[in-house]
């Protein structure tokens, strides 16, 4: 099942944010979130706050998602105020967004630019797993205003899906970024994970080539993560499959960015690769970059002002307590000045642009983190730090050296 939700301070019934969360608002950069948490089946690999059809129970339904989830949007303006917030970025993510019919997306979307106003030139995504879609599907989210789709490709290797349980067959995320290109999608990424038991170095060579092949401007590679609790931790612990190998997850990384770069697609943040600028997840660089957001459905992260909160897991309490005309929001904290500092350099420093080096604390170690190979030479005579390739691998460690 997904994992707990983190321990917090309560958060009034009303869901009124403390005044330290609105001062500034709509000077940053503001996006929201929609988590729809269903699936047809629970991923080995997956602790997300997701349901199947059997683990929804009572009180829970996908028919009458899209209408809580509206609900909450227009929770989220009262709670918000008067600020002008022109939304700048919408993500639906899950779970899969897409097996909730198109028409409700793009009436969750429509309310949020009801209620906020959509920035010019927005950019509006969702994910999908590329089964649940079809040419038609697609047209209709095109129209109704989603502009970047997020296809779950994986693998490209049969045995590789079937240790990570997936459904979709190998092929299938090929023809699925060919019809969101016909239906007008001018961004397109594909979302591949690495290090999984059983795969080999050809195994993952054919997953980037047969996701280059398939034309995304985007492409999204994270290494395997084995979280408790899953059917995944459950096999690895008694001896069915070998636990992820870190080398061969570094050997992996290396080859992705050789082959992506090689293809014409150029590293933004550690994980994330895009062919140009413009197809770059805005989204995602809203939060590596301190922005605000308000996070939609259960389980749903917020963050506006340093104040960051959480909505309680499961679709029935959620739904149960927007009906009753009470904030669905689980608990919260206000982060500190040196919480901030600190989540901003872990964040900034994955990205090619760098961090500061003015406003990093630890000179012997960003001195060190230069001769060992970490930091790039030209941009650090400029007064950035910024990763090399080694430096990707070694980028955790080295936030926490700097911390």
């Amino acid at each position: 099942m997904p994992s707990t939700l983190p321990d917090g301070d309560p958060v009034p019934a009303s869901g009124e944010l403390p005044e330290s969360a609105l001062a500034g608002l709509g000077e940053r950069p503001f996006g929201f979130y929609v988590h729809i948490p269903f699936c047809v089946t629970r991923c080995g690999y997956c602790d997300f706050n997701t349901y199947t059809a059997s683990e929804l129970g009572p009180g829970a339904s996908q028919k009458d998602y899209a209408d809580t989830a509206v609900d909450e949007v227009r929770r989220a303006r009262a709670n918000l105020g008067d600020a002008r917030l022109p939304v700048e970025t919408v993500f639906f993510g899950g779970g899969t967004p897409t097996l909730l019919p198109a028409g409700d997306l793009v009436r969750i979307l429509r309310a949020i630019e009801e209620e906020f106003g959509l920035a010019p030139g927005a950019e509006v995504s969702t994910e999908a797993n590329p089964e649940s879609v079809d040419p038609a599907y697609l047209a209709e989210l095109r129209a109704g205003g989603f502009n970047r789709m997020s296809f779950g490709m994986q693998s490209a290797r049969e045995h590789v899906l079937q240790v990570l349980d997936r459904r979709h067959t190998p092929g299938r995320p090929a023809r699925a970024v060919r019809e969101a290109r016909e239906a007008g999608f001018d961004h397109v990424n594909l979302d591949l994970i690495y290090s999984t038991p059983g795969e080999s170095d050809d195994d993952w060579r054919a997953s980037l080539a047969a996701a280059i092949e398939a034309g995304p401007d985007h492409v999204s590679a994270y290494s395997l993560i084995v979280e408790d609790g899953t059917k995944l931790a459950a096999r690895i612990r008694r001896g069915e499959l070998p636990m992820p190998d870190d080398d061969v997850a570094a050997d992996r990384y290396l080859i992705a960015d050789a082959m992506l770069a090689e293809a014409g697609f150029e590293w933004y943040e550690v994980s994330n690769w895009a062919t140009s600028e413009a197809g770059r997840c805005r989204h995602n660089l809203l939060y590596w970059t301190g922005g605000d957001w308000w996070g939609v459905g259960p389980g749903a992260h917020s963050h506006v002002g340093g104040t960051r909160w959480w909505n309680v897991k499961h679709p029935a309490a959620y739904a149960q307590r927007l009906a009753a005309g009470t904030s669905p929001a689980h608990a919260r904290e206000v982060l500190g000045p040196r919480d901030r500092a600190v989540e901003r350099l872990m964040l900034e420093l994955r990205l090619v642009r760098g961090f500061p080096l003015a406003e990093l604390e630890r000179p012997p170690v960003v001195a060190r983190a230069l001769a060992d190979g970490l930091l790039e030479v030209e941009p650090f005579k400029a007064g950035r730090a910024v990763l090399t390739l080694r430096g990707r691998l070694l980028a955790d460690a080295l936030v926490r050296d700097l911390t």
